[in-house]
Order: C-alpha cells, then sequence, then structure tokens
C-alpha cells in the first residue's frame, strides 16, 4: 500500500496496476469538468502521513491534471483491514488485470493468514488449509484457482505483464513462477526473440534445473529450441516407453491390451484435470 504526506497526493501504487489508457482519458476529462465526484479514501497513520485505501484511479487521474487537492474520507483501519479494504474496493471493479488479482489475493491471503494461522505451502495443484478454503469462498473462485494467482506474484513484472496483455496463459505462467528470477529473466529475453513458450518446453526447463543448480543462457536456449514445436503435428510424434520402465508399473502378467487400456484412462484423467485448470 502506499502513504501519502499530509495534505499532498501520492503516485505511487502497489496491487493496482493504474493504465494510461482511453478510460483514464475520459476519467481525466470528466474531472476536468465536473471534479472528482467521489471522494477517495484513506487512513491516517501514526507519523501523520495518509495511506490511500480506495480511489487509486481518481488520484492518478488528479496527479496527471496537476491537481493538489483532492477529496478524501478519512478512515479508522488497523493495518490488516486496511489491507482487505483495499483488496475489496478494487475486486469489486469491473476490469481488473491477472496482475492486480494476483497482488489483491496475495494481500488478503497474508492478512487472513495473520489471523487464521499459517496455512501449508500452495502449489498448482492446491493444498488443504483452512485460509485457503476461506479465500476461495470469499472471492467466489475455486481453491486451485486462487492459487494459481497467488503463484502469479513470483513472477517477474516483464512476464506478469504478457499475462496482463494476454499473450501468456495463466496456467502457464504458473510453470514460470517455479524458475528463479534469474532464469526468469533469461526466459523473457528468449522469448522476445522467439516467442512465447508453450508449457511442454517450460516443463523440459524445470526437469533440467532439478538436476542442476544453475543454468547458463546458452544451456536455456538448447532446451527450449530442442522442446519447441516444429509445427502442429509434433506434438503427436510417436512416443516411445522403454520396456524397463513399464515393468516398474505394470504386472509381467498385464497383457499389451491391458497397458494400453490403463494408459488411455490416465490420459483421459489428465485431459479432464487440465480442461479444469484452463477453465
Amino acid at each position: 500500500m502506499q502513504r501519502h504526506r499530509k495534505g499532498r497526493v501520492s503516485d505511487t501504487y502497489i496491487i493496482l496496476k493504474v493504465l494510461d489508457d482511453d478510460k483514464m482519458h475520459e476519467l481525466v476529462e470528466s474531472i476536468m469538468m465536473n471534479g472528482v465526484l467521489t471522494p477517495v479514501i484513506v487512513r491516517q497513520l501514526e507519523d501523520g502521513n495518509y495511506q490511500m485505501i480506495s480511489g487509486h484511479r481518481r488520484l492518478f487521474a488528479v496527479n496527471q491534471i496537476g491537481l493538489e487537492k483532492i477529496p478524501a474520507i478519512v478512515k479508522e483501519y488497523s493495518d490488516d483491514e486496511a489491507v482487505l479494504a483495499m483488496v475489496d474496493s478494487n475486486l469489486q471493479r469491473e476490469e481488473i488485470l491477472p496482475s492486480e488479482k494476483a497482488f489483491a489475493y496475495k494481500m488478503r491471503y497474508d492478512a487472513m493468514k495473520r489471523s487464521v494461522g499459517r496455512p501449508k505451502r500452495y502449489s498448482q495443484l492446491g493444498s488443504i488449509s483452512q485460509t485457503d478454503e476461506a479465500l476461495a469462498a470469499e472471492v467466489g473462485e475455486s481453491r486451485n484457482q486462487v492459487h494459481r494467482f497467488l503463484r502469479l506474484t513470483e513472477v517477474i513484472p516483464a512476464i506478469l505483464d504478457l499475462v496482463d496483455k494476454k499473450a501468456l496463459a495463466i496456467v502457464t505462467a504458473v510453470e514460470v513462477s517455479y524458475l528463479s528470477p534469474q532464469v526468469q529473466k533469461m526466459l523473457y529475453d528468449y522469448m522476445l526473440e522467439n516467442g512465447i513458450c508453450k508449457a511442454f518446453q517450460l516443463y523440459a526447463l524445470r526437469d533440467y534445473l532439478k538436476e542442476h543448480e544453475s543454468i547458463t543462457k546458452m544451456e536455456l536456449i538448447r532446451i527450449l529450441n530442442e522442446n519447441a514445436p516444429k509445427n502442429e503435428a509434433n506434438k503427436f510424434q510417436k512416443i516411445t516407453i522403454p520396456k524397463a520402465k513399464l515393468k516398474e508399473y505394470f504386472p509381467t502378467f498385464y497383457t499389451r491390451s491391458q497397458i494400453e487400456n490403463v494408459l488411455f484412462k490416465l490420459l483421459e484423467n489428465w485431459k479432464k484435470e487440465n480442461a479444469d485448470k484452463e477453465g
């Protein structure tokens, strides 16, 4: 959250990515003609400064115009109450970017975590946690979807911007979030030159990093290039599973038909799970 000096407005933003787009231009014109019709909400801090709770876009517009004052309502909030009020205010907007939702959920999650207790780690597949369930219920999303948004807060801003622009899928960005910031930076540079990576390229990259403590830029390029789709049919190329690997999972008396039936049943379940993720 941002702090404002007493009697002055500030242009610092944390959970709200204020865009200088057509809608902002309309808001600026409206304020120039009619003034700020709805006061912003702030709270006063012990040092006499003010902290913005609701009204980030109006504050941005006022700063664009050059006004030194903005009508405000001062409310008394504790730190956690301020976080929850700010998150609720921003989540009520009609249009909210994935990055905004991610950091809003993270702030609310952390505030709830302090009152509920330390939850288990969250992952792509989810976890059992009182805080997780409560947050998912409050925001009206599945627990797994909430986890995905929480993971987005671990993505570097440049790649997160690709998610906001709908160039990179959220589920793919979740895979990126498990990479270190240094590797993410190299990945972003690669995508600038070669286009957006596919999820299976990231799987290969993560598999490499499980066996190696670090990676060079050239090695990253090699792995991503080797696993890059040459064409659409490349995804359906022939795959051979070694007999030794099959023996680890199937009894020796299983026929080829029985093995195929099990494999296709597992693939069907995997397909349904991934359809739920993308939905």
